[in-house]
């Protein structure tokens, strides 16, 4: 094999925080006709038919106790996490989503320590993620240093936080019953899809057929829905069964550097030298965090 299954790992994740952090550039084109909510039901129900159309194979029922831990990963980290994060940019500043955001090892690896036996983050796992957090702010800020408090919406971008945590640890769980990656992603995205309809009709969901004409539209939508939501998610989870979840969750401080770049390239955005320096600063706490992880050993899956 030309590579060991960690390194396959760290690049499959890797590989998916570049296109995630792309997103947004994506999400900010289709806010100019479109609700947060259509997005969010549109892309997800894309990547499901996209899921079906790569692995057409049935995935029967797995009884009550497995089939809990697929809904609760539908409704955190599908339906939950994108809804949260994206309200809460609507009552508070992007600069605190991002440094709240930059939580979610902590809570990972916090909660993998009641819930996942197999992983235990040891002290460079912590002191990386202060150097990250601090990354992640010197970037939000980018020299603006003003922090404004907006207690919904910073509810909102922790409560986000702390989904997409729930998620990763599901998603681990999840991963150790050995089905296919393609096929639990597909049952994880159907029932964040079953979570979301109450939403539609509260948020004033509409169809809109003219707004599909325009080819920037069809074109995000598609990079959303079969890129970012149906390649990305299933290649995100084989990462999680590959590395598990508290190592996995390290790649999140990378999003808001290779946003960075993005949208200096793409959105001709200036680069001053705090995020520079908040850039070295994520790096150095990425590398903390990923050594000397301590693992023991695996229980059997129940």
């Amino acid at each position: 094999m030309l590579f060991s299954k960690q390194l396959q790992g760290h690049l499959i994740a890797l590989i998916t925080i570049v296109i995630w952090a792309t997103t947004f550039i994506s999400t900010k084109l289709l806010l100019i006709d479109f609700q947060p909510i259509e997005i969010l039901f549109l892309r997800f129900l894309l990547g499901y038919i996209t899921l079906w159309l790569i692995c057409p194979r049935r995935f029967p029922w797995q009884g009550i106790k497995r089939e809990s831990i697929f809904i609760g990963a539908g409704f955190s980290g599908i339906t939950c996490y994108f809804l949260c994060e994206n309200t809460a940019l609507t009552y508070t500043t992007a600069s605190n989503v991002g440094v709240i955001a930059s939580l979610c090892p902590v809570l990972t690896g916090v909660l993998a320590i009641y819930f996942l036996n197999a992983e235990k983050p040891s002290k460079p796992f912590y002191f990386g993620c202060l150097f990250a957090i601090i990354g992640i702010a010197l970037i939000s800020f980018n020299g603006k240093f003003v922090l404004a408090l907006n207690p919904l919406g910073d509810i909102l971008a922790l409560c986000a936080c702390l989904f997409w945590s729930c998620y990763s640890i599901l998603t681990k769980k999840s991963s150790n019953y050995g089905y296919p990656i393609i096929s639990l992603t597909r049952r994880f995205f159907f029932y964040g899809l079953v979570f979301m309809l109450p939403m539609l009709y509260l948020l004033n969901f509409e169809w809109q057929l003219s707004r599909f004409s325009k080819a920037d539209n069809l074109f995000n939508l598609i990079f959303l829905g079969v890129g970012a939501s149906a390649l990305c998610f299933a290649s995100w989870n084989y990462a999680v069964k590959l590395l598990g979840a508290v190592k996995i969750s390290i790649y999140i401080y990378l999003i808001p550097i290779f946003t960075i770049i993005a949208a200096v390239i793409i959105l001709n955005e200036s680069l001053t030298w705090i995020a520079v320096v908040g850039t070295l600063f994520t790096l150095t706490g990425v590398v903390l965090s990923e050594n000397k992880i301590k693992i023991r050993k695996k229980s059997q899956p129940e």
